[in-house]
């Protein structure tokens, strides 16, 4: 799927407008459409970055990665009309389960909106069972995942706080 000699960006990032359709009567963005902008986002960048879409795991090895936990805290809401920059990137997988985080700031990478963990399980689709993921699919999520967290000893406050002072130090 990848060329092997390739390095390939960790870490995904876009930038999106968020929709006046998309907000509640006090302008903030509804609690479950930070779910559509995340999604989207990541699937726009993983086909333009590693030219792979979600249709073509499915297609090839008929299986896929279903969701089964989401983990999200809002820390600022995000406003009608603002840009914002949503960033993504895979911190954990194994034989069978891959997590990815996103997180959206505001345009400046400044302030940080909100944070969101997704584990998904790879399933054959024939069956819907999950599956150990196919070796050529465990060679593409280590040349695109991020490296040396210890996933085992994170939990998502903690990592909003990491990403926050990363953010002041690149972006303050």
């Amino acid at each position: 799927m990848l060329e092997q000699v390739k390095e390939y960006p960790k870490e995904t990032e876009s930038r999106s407008v968020i929709r006046f359709q998309d907000c509640d009567p006090l302008r903030h963005l509804n609690n479950a459409k930070y779910f559509d902008y995340f999604f989207n986002a990541r699937e726009d960048q993983t086909t333009q970055l590693y030219g792979v879409r979600p249709g073509d795991i499915f297609q090839r090895y008929k299986a896929g990665w279903v969701v089964y936990q989401h983990q999200i805290a809002y820390v600022r809401p995000a406003m009608v009309g603002e840009w914002v920059r949503i960033m993504s990137r895979i911190i954990f997988f194994n034989e069978d389960t891959v997590v990815v985080e996103y997180y959206m700031t505001d345009d400046s990478k400044a302030n940080l909106k909100t944070v969101l963990w997704t584990s998904l399980k790879y399933v054959e689709v024939s069956s819907g069972k999950k599956r150990k993921h196919h070796e050529e699919i465990m060679t593409y999520l280590d040349k695109i995942s991020i490296h040396g967290l210890d996933f085992s000893q994170m939990d998502i406050n903690s990592r909003i706080k990491e990403i926050k002072e990363y953010l002041k130090k690149q972006y303050s």
